[in-house]
C-alpha cells in the first residue's frame, strides 16, 4: 500500500514544530517546543544551534508517537525554516563554532554601511536581488569568521561548512552525510546570484567567504536524503524558507497571487512568474521555489517586528498576561486615540531599511491607557504591511484584488478588520492556518509522487474573509499619522 503521510518539519524563530499531513491536507497530529532566546548584546539575537535541532528532533518523534505512526509509515520529510540565521560548524563532528546568529541580528550593520559606502549596492543587488542589510547571512557569515579565533584558517582548510537553518537540520538528520540548500534559502545569504542560479564568486570575494564551506543546492521539491538516528529511514523530499512554504502553501501558484504570514515579523510575497521582477521601491526581488529546472520568482516585503510587538506588550511592558488578551483589550477602545507606535525594534524593514531606527511610542497624552497603546500595536502591524503592500503593486504593475493571510498572529480578528481597512482589499484566511509547513510538505509531496503536479494538491479550504469597512477619511488620517511617525524614529 503506498505511502501517504507527510512529515513537516517547521524549524521557526521561537519555536520548533512538526506536523503529520496526509495527503488530502488534513493535519494528523503535530506537537511544539519553544526555545531559550539570546541578546547578549544590545542588536543582537542569537539561538543555541543544538536547541534548534533538539526541539525540532523531539518534536518529530512526538508527533510520530500521538499519530501512532512509525517513521516507515511516513512517505517524506518536508523541511521549512526560519530564513537568514548564520550557522557554522564542523563538517566531521557537527559541533557549531559559534552561536546561530539570527535573521533579527545587527551587528553587521557597520559592515554593510561600508559596503554601501563603497558603492556596492547595486552590485549586489544586480546579483542577488536583495539590499544590503545586516539581515541577510552573508555579513553574518563574515562577522563569525572573523571573530572566532581560528575560524578563517579552519574555513580555508575546508573543514567547516556553513548552512542556513534548513542545512542544519539536514545535516543532522543524515548524520552529517548531506551538505545541501534550495534557492529559495540559497537566494537570502546576499551570495547566490538569482540569475546565473550558482553561488557568486566575486560577491564571496568582496565579503572574503570561500566557496568551500558553501552547501549544495538543489531543486525545493528534489531528494536530498536519507534521515538516520531517532527517525530513522524516512526520504527527506522538501526544502523551502518558510516564507516561499507560506506562499506554496497557499496556493499561490500564478504571477500576481500574494500572502502575508503573521509570524515574529511579518512577510508579503508576490509571485512574478519566470522572472525576478526588480524592484524600485525597496523591496527584495527572491526565488519563491524551484521543481525541476522551473524558477518560480516572488517579490518580497519584511517587517521585522510583527507579532513580536504583542510578545513585547506581554514580556517588556507586562500590559497583557497572555497573546491573545490584546485583542480584547485593544477593542475596548474605538481607535488609538492619536498614539502611533513605530516597533523598530531591531530597525526598519522594508521599503525603509533603516537598520539604525529604533522603536518609539509617539502621541502620548494624560488620556492614553494601555488599551491605546495595545491597539496602537496592532495598526503598526497592519500599517507596516500595508507599506509593503502598496510598494509591492508599483514594482509588479498590478492591483491585488485579495491578500491571503496566514502565521500565528491572523488569530486576532481585530488585526485581520484592522488590516483590510487599510489596504482597501479583502483579506483571507484559511482554516487550516499551518500554510507554511503545508507548503513544505506539499513540495515534499511532490517529489515523492504523492502528487503528479501541483494542480492535484489539495486546496486548502477558506476560512473566514474580512471586508474592508471604515471610511477612507479615517483611513487617510491614520496613514498620515503612521507616515509622520516613520519619519521620527528615522531621524
Amino acid at each position: 500500500m503506498a505511502k501517504t503521510y507527510i512529515l513537516a518539519l517547521d524549524q521557526g524563530t521561537t519555536s520548533s514544530r512538526a506536523i503529520i499531513f496526509d495527503q488530502e491536507g488534513e493535519v494528523i497530529a503535530m506537537a511544539q517546543k519553544e526555545f531559550t532566546q539570546h541578546y547578549p548584546e544590545p542588536g543582537w539575537v542569537e539561538h543555541n544551534p543544538e536547541d534548534l535541532w533538539a526541539t525540532q528532533s523531539s518534536s518529530a518523534v512526538e508527533a510520530l508517537t500521538r499519530a501512532h505512526l512509525k517513521p516507515s509509515d511516513i512517505a517524506a520529510i518536508g523541511i521549512t525554516n526560519q530564513r537568514e540565521t548564520t550557522l557554522l560548524w564542523d563538517r566531521k563532528t557537527l559541533t557549531p563554532i559559534y552561536p546561530a546568529i539570527v535573521w533579527q541580528d545587527r551587528r553587521t550593520a557597520p559592515l554593510t554601511d561600508s559596503l554601501k559606502a563603497k558603492g556596492m549596492e547595486p552590485l549586489f543587488k544586480g546579483r542577488t536581488g536583495l539590499v544590503l542589510d545586516p539581515y541577510f547571512s552573508g555579513t553574518k557569515i563574515q562577522w563569525i569568521l572573523d571573530h572566532v579565533p581560528g575560524a578563517r584558517e579552519r574555513a580555508n582548510r575546508g573543514e567547516l561548512a556553513f548552512g542556513t537553518v534548513d542545512t542544519w537540520l539536514l545535516a543532522n538528520l543524515t548524520q552529517g552525510k548531506v551538505h545541501a540548500t534550495d534557492p529559495s534559502n540559497a537566494s537570502r545569504t546576499l551570495l547566490y546570484n538569482i540569475h546565473t542560479k550558482d553561488w557568486d564568486d566575486e560577491l564571496l570575494a568582496l565579503l572574503n567567504i570561500p566557496r568551500s564551506i558553501l552547501p549544495k543546492v538543489q531543486p525545493s521539491a528534489g531528494f536530498f536524503g536519507i534521515s538516520e538516528g531517532l527517525i530513522e529511514g524516512i526520504p527527506i523530499h522538501g526544502i523551502a524558507g518558510d516564507q516561499q512554504a507560506a506562499l506554496f502553501g497557499q496556493a499561490c501558484f500564478e504571477e500576481g497571487m500574494a500572502k502575508n504570514t503573521y509570524g515574529t515579523g511579518c512577510f508579503l510575497l508576490m509571485n512574478t512568474g519566470s522572472q525576478g521582477v526588480p524592484s524600485s521601491h525597496g523591496l527584495l526581488t527572491t526565488v519563491a521555489w524551484q521543481i525541476g529546472d522551473e524558477y518560480t520568482y516572488a517579490l518580497e516585503g519584511s517587517v521585522f517586528i510583527g507579532g513580536a510587538v504583542i510578545q513585547w506588550l506581554r514580556d517588556g511592558l507586562e500590559i497583557i498576561l497572555k497573546a491573545e488578551e490584546s485583542e480584547a483589550l485593544a477593542r475596548s477602545v474605538p481607535d488609538s486615540g492619536g498614539v502611533s507606535f513605530v516597533p523598530a525594534f531591531t530597525g526598519l524593514g522594508a521599503p525603509y531599511w533603516d537598520p539604525h531606527a529604533r522603536g518609539a511610542i509617539l502621541g502620548l497624552t494624560r488620556g492614553t491607557t494601555k488599551a491605546h497603546i495595545a491597539r496602537a500595536a496592532l495598526e503598526a502591524i497592519a500599517l507596516q504591511s500595508a507599506d509593503i503592500l502598496r510598494a509591492m503593486e508599483q514594482d509588479a504593475q498590478t492591483t491585488l484584488q485579495a491578500l491571503k493571510v496566514d502565521g500565528g498572529a491572523v488569530s486576532n480578528e481585530l488585526l485581520l478588520e484592522i488590516q483590510a481597512n487599510v489596504l482597501g482589499t479583502p483579506v483571507i484566511r484559511t482554516k487550516c492556518l499551518e500554510t507554511t509547513a503545508w507548503g513544505a510538505a506539499c513540495l515534499a509531496g511532490l517529489s515523492a509522487g504523492i502528487w503528479a503536479n501541483k494542480r492535484a494538491i489539495p486546496l486548502l479550504s477558506q476560512g473566514k474573509s474580512f471586508m474592508p469597512q471604515d471610511e477612507p477619511h479615517g483611513i487617510a488620517s491614520m496613514l498620515d499619522q503612521w507616515k509622520r511617525a516613520v519619519r521620527q524614529v528615522q531621524l
